[in-house]
């Protein structure tokens, strides 16, 4: 029981990296238009803001540095620095005043975000027991939910007015009077701002608080032993040195297709609906910038509520069928919308339904279970970097060529959404067909199973 505690404990500390991670994400998507119309902007310009983020080639960034420092220094070593470049991205989105500034601080961010990724995957599954590994990450999931509902909930009650008197959020006044600290007199574009400043704001303070409480995390034990066996008797190995291993190995490089295949095809999705659903809400649904908000916090409260479900069974039911029950949820939701329509609020809430359900059991949630299995100790984490490299640069790419086709008031909208439909369904063939069997295994077990005794 005082394990069991103990590892749940850890969870909660190094899953406040989700909650950072979406949070990152929501806080640029909510706050896209105020920035947008405060700095000129260009839908171009909105492409390079979501490709070089959390949300995709800042990560990317991040994840590949940060994995593989995991692997040579230890998990701790990430938790004992990361979350002060965080707090350097997000201070200076705060302070932003021109396009490069935001930039970035979007990359540094993002960088941050990429790098504490793949030790927190790989934390929580070394510290977990056999029988609490999936409801751990699910638990870790849950933060990755919770983050993007209070963001969006500020963003709604901050929100300013789009159509004149009356349509703004409940604490925009509060706005008012913090901006006018700054500048007595403030208004339009500028004034409005504010609200997404104030958001980010709110982020860097649970920063600082997950790096209080992560500095004092416990090494993981499988690393500390895995690094003492390796040492024996032989110099140690360089800080790359894993990167031969895993591209040489028949068994790592089925893996990382299989899972950077399952994963990419529905992060191409997910990025998108992270960073732009707001945005979409909003010109092609014609919604106001509060209640796009508003209709995004009860998707999240729907992940929220679904993914503890899923943090409950996750351990103890067949894992591939639910797999293709989550990702078939994803592919309902867009064949959905395009029939009813996106400017239909009929259409938005079936789909907001539907995408909330698949989140709760998304595959990211199987992705980071089966990612921290499958691969030995000495470069798990550095295998996930990889893949999170892999996943989140193409994600920036695909972010980039996304606003040509979706055009600048949502036009190219239907388009979209079948592409979508045939990246989900590659997603869902992928990870059905491949999905381990590995439900009540130690990771020793695993490992041995796959490897041998090597």
């Amino acid at each position: 029981m005082k394990k069991n505690e103990s590892s749940l404990k850890s969870t909660i500390a190094v899953s406040l990296t989700n909650y950072l991670d979406a949070g990152a994400i929501v806080a640029g998507a909510s706050g896209l238009t105020l920035w947008k119309d405060y700095l000129g902007l260009s839908e171009g310009h909105l492409g390079w803001l979501n490709a070089i983020s959390a949300n995709c080639l800042g990560a990317a960034i991040g994840a590949i540095i940060g994995g593989f420092l995991a692997d040579r220094y230890g998990r701790k070593a990430i938790y004992t620095y990361n979350m002060l470049i965080y707090m350097l991205g997000v201070a200076l989105i705060m302070c932003s005043v021109n396009f490069p500034m935001l930039l970035m601080g979007f990359l540094i961010t993002g960088i941050s975000v990429g790098v504490g990724v793949p030790a927190s995957w790989t934390y929580i599954s070394e510290s977990s027991e056999v029988g609490n590994r999936g409801r751990n990450i699910g638990i870790s999931q849950m933060a990755w939910g919770i983050g993007p509902t209070i963001i969006l909930i500020l963003g709604t009650l901050l929100a300013p007015p789009t159509g004149g008197i009356g349509t703004e959020g409940v604490l925009f006044g509060w706005v008012q009077g913090v901006a006018s600290l700054f500048n007595g007199n403030i208004s339009g574009a500028a004034l409005h701002v504010f609200s997404s400043r104030i958001v980010f704001a709110s982020l860097f303070i649970v920063a600082f608080i997950a790096w209080l409480l992560q500095r004092r995390l416990d090494e993981s034990k499988e690393w500390k032993n895995m690094k003492a066996t390796t040492q024996e008797g032989k110099k140690q190995d360089g800080t790359f040195s894993s990167f031969g291993s895993l591209f040489t190995n028949k068994t790592n490089i089925r893996t990382i297709l299989f899972l950077a295949g399952m994963y990419l095809t529905w992060n191409l999705v997910s990025s998108v609906m992270g960073f732009f659903q707001q945005h979409i809400y909003e010109t092609a649904g014609g919604l106001s910038n509060e209640y796009a908000n508003l209709l995004s916090v009860g998707q999240w409260l729907i992940i929220i509520a679904t993914t503890f479900v899923f943090s409950m069974i996750v351990d103890k039911v067949n894992q591939r069928w639910l797999y293709f029950i989550g990702v078939s949820f994803a592919v309902l939701a867009w064949l959905l919308i395009i029939t009813i329509g996106i400017n239909s609020i009929t259409g938005l809430l079936i789909f907001t339904l539907l995408w909330g359900l698949q989140g709760g059991i998304s595959v990211q949630s199987f992705y980071a279970l089966w990612a921290s299995e499958l691969f030995p100790a000495k470069y798990r984490a550095a295998a996930q970097g990889i893949m999170f490299f892999i996943v989140r640069g193409l994600s920036a790419a695909w972010g980039l060529g996304f606003v040509y086709i979706y055009g600048e008031h949502g036009e190219g909208f239907t388009v979209a959404a079948y592409v979508m439909i045939a990246l989900l369904l590659t997603s869902l063939i992928i990870g059905t067909i491949g999905a381990p069997q590995t439900r009540g295994k130690s990771l020793e077990e695993i490992t041995k199973e796959r490897y041998g005794e090597e």
